[in-house]
């Protein structure tokens, strides 16, 4: 998603659907490409840290927020340490990725919002409890910012939802985590876990529980 979203792909994709005739790419979206492109995480989650590492080969400057990321793990990470308003005025993407706690409800709320470049577009992929969706709607309609919303409270929207009409919105019902096949890996993971466990071998993805 966040590739596609700096590649521009959903706007010209619809853009073409309405038009079906060829387009000027270098004319309708100068600015597409992913070639020093600012991604800005929020959460260093162990997805947030995947996804940093999956971003290592594109040529991105990360950025990250996380009040309990310090600097030698940030640059252990390749990414830059940043203040939350200082992450949401300079990505041109900015994707989600914290749990949901007293610290993380409502976090990205109207001055973050506020603060993003003009067509920069916000992921959340995690739960939509951490946005201010009143705020997150306000803004969309303006059509200045763009988003992708895979979360959002509630977990379906009614069908009147502005959010389901809006351009400037992708919203998918809640697919960014396992389905599907992938269910099928969960449970091999289960079953590996296990024989580490009877075997007395460490476990492969430990958990610490308070």
């Amino acid at each position: 998603m966040i590739l596609l979203a700096n590649k521009q792909a959903f706007e010209s994709a619809r853009m073409y659907a309405e038009r079906r005739s060829p387009i000027d790419r270098e004319q309708e979206f100068p600015r597409a490409g992913n070639y020093q492109k600012t991604v800005g995480l929020v959460g260093a989650s162990r997805i947030g840290r995947q996804v940093a590492k999956l971003l290592w080969p594109f040529d991105l400057d990360v950025v990250i927020h996380d009040p309990y990321l310090d600097e030698a793990e940030a640059a252990a990470l390749g990414v830059t340490l940043l203040p939350l308003q200082e992450l949401m005025t300079r990505s041109d993407i900015v994707s989600l990725h914290v749990p949901v706690t007293s610290e993380t409800t409502a976090m990205i709320g109207a001055s973050e919002l506020a603060s993003m470049k003009d067509g920069a577009t916000l992921i959340n992929t995690a739960r939509g409890e951490v946005l201010d969706q009143a705020a997150l709607e306000k803004e969309l309609a303006s059509g200045r910012i763009n988003a992708i919303l895979d979360v959002a409270v509630p977990d379906v929207l009614p069908p009147d939802h502005p959010f389901y009409e809006l351009p400037n919105v992708m919203l998918t019902p809640h697919i960014a985590g396992s389905m599907g096949t992938e269910l099928l890996r969960m449970g091999d993971h289960v079953v590996a876990e296990m024989e580490r466990y009877v075997k007395g071998e460490p476990f492969a993805y430990p958990e610490e529980l308070s």
